[in-house]
């Protein structure tokens, strides 16, 4: 039987984090996964977040899954095994199990990377993998950025949002220094936008002028069926196709995939 040239495609590992929890970044992770699925990219998301509102937001029960990205972790399932299909998007799913994952990873020699070695069978069958890391900058967020090639950071408009990207700026190059030297910032997606503040333009000009980061457009603007969405079990694209947030997000997967 003939074997499949693994090194003729591998997708691109994308991780989705910023320290401060609310700024929406479950909701990007989401949006621009079903933005890519639209235009046909194989598109895997990844739950790091003990939380699971990821799984949780895609329509999956957390609380009803087999296997999880913890059983993954601990070395009890391969990837392939968890991975579920809604609709066009895969998911690797999470599940509150995940919170004690971090103890046990406390242990294990080498366990920054646990979750790319994890995810390295998976990379040949997916365009795109967005990692969707939880709000801290603990174990789980350090995999999830020595998994990646990329970040994407999230970023509420306003001031307390903007303290935490010095922060994890300051753990991505502590991850380069150990374990990814070739991580890189793709850049910041600006997340429930209102452009008539002064507020949100300041906070978007000094994050470019204070740590020299792309903001990639378009921002995307406050909106009512962008919270709505997760509670259907679907994301804005599906919820609300038209919408100005859905569109914001389509523009920027054509951004972010180039």
């Amino acid at each position: 039987m003939a074997t499949r040239d693994r090194s003729r495609h591998t997708g691109r590992v994308i991780a989705v984090a910023n320290q401060k929890g609310g700024v929406a970044k479950t909701t990007t992770a989401h949006s621009l996964g079903a933005a890519a699925a639209e235009v046909g990219k194989r598109v895997l998301l990844v739950d790091l977040d003990p939380q699971a509102c990821l799984t949780w937001s895609t329509g999956i029960d957390p609380d009803a899954l087999e296997g999880s990205l913890h059983d993954v972790l601990l070395g009890r399932m391969p990837a392939a095994a968890v991975v579920l299909k809604v609709g066009d998007l895969s998911v690797l799913p999470s599940n509150i199990d995940l919170a004690g994952t971090e103890v046990h990873l406390m242990a294990r020699t080498g366990r920054e990377y646990v979750l790319r070695r994890a995810m390295e069978p998976l990379l040949v069958d997916y365009d795109l993998l967005l990692v969707d890391c939880p709000p801290s900058l603990g174990i789980l967020t350090i995999n999830g950025l020595t998994a990646a090639g990329e970040v994407l950071v999230p970023l509420q408009c306003e001031m307390l949002s903007h303290r935490g990207v010095g922060q994890l700026l300051e753990t991505i190059d502590d991850v380069r220094s150990y374990t990814n030297p070739h991580l890189a910032v793709r850049g910041v997606i600006a997340t429930m936008y209102d452009g008539r503040t002064n507020l949100a333009r300041e906070v978007l000009a000094s994050v470019t002028e204070q740590y020299g980061l792309e903001v990639l457009e378009p921002p995307v603007p406050k909106s009512v069926k962008v919270a709505e969405a997760p509670g259907r079990g679907r994301s804005v694209l599906v919820h609300a196709p038209r919408s100005k947030a859905a569109e914001a997000y389509r523009e920027l997967a054509r951004v972010v995939l180039g």
